[in-house]
């Protein structure tokens, strides 16, 4: 292999001002202004090394598949440093035709109550450090890590899912419309 193809696989994050990286092993734990999260990046073949005010990746074989797994773990570790400086927002609407659907959070769960007439409300979890707050008919998620902002209204989506019957018709559900970096208060 040249020179040129072995540089192919290593790639560097630079570390943005006001956000500190500590590494333990596999474990990468990111402090910024917003809080404190977590990665772990064992179940990713790539060597992660902290020199300076960067972050050194590495694949650990030299294949095609392993070029797009550097890429990937970049662009995660970039995306959580920019988090902890900006966040991330999503914003949901809440759409139905003929039975009111109503959502609450209580604790780390979020309950749709009335959808499609249901007696039993409709739970669903909170990912990571995600906070959610329904404002009428707007459901507004923000947090600083981006898996857990989208998995979250993943998972609202998920649970709002019209089944049995014509989606064309029955077009009752919580759905994403606009997902925006920023945290709106």
């Amino acid at each position: 292999m040249s020179t040129s193809q072995v540089e192919k696989f290593t790639d560097e994050v630079e570390i943005p001002e006001g956000v500190t990286i500590t590494q333990k092993k596999h474990m990468l734990t990111f402090e910024g202004p917003l809080g404190k999260t977590f990665k772990s990046f064992r179940s990713i073949p790539v060597n992660v090394e902290i020199v300076e005010n960067k972050v050194l990746l590495k694949t650990i074989e030299q294949k095609k598949r392993d070029y797009a797994i550097l890429h990937t773990a970049r662009s995660i570790i970039r995306n959580i440093c920019e988090g902890l400086i900006k966040g991330y927002t999503i914003k949901m609407k809440v759409v139905f035709a003929h039975f009111p659907i109503t959502v609450k959070v209580e604790g780390k769960e979020i309950l749709i109550e009335n959808f499609q007439g249901e007696r039993a409300p409709r739970k669903t979890r909170i990912v990571g450090n995600t906070k959610v707050s329904p404002k009428g008919e707007d459901v507004i998620l923000t947090g600083e890590v981006w898996t857990d902002v989208t998995q979250t209204a993943a998972n609202i989506e998920l649970k709002t899912k019209v089944k049995n019957k014509d989606h064309r018709v029955f077009l009752d559900g919580i759905y994403i419309f606009e997902k925006k970096k920023g945290i709106e208060k």
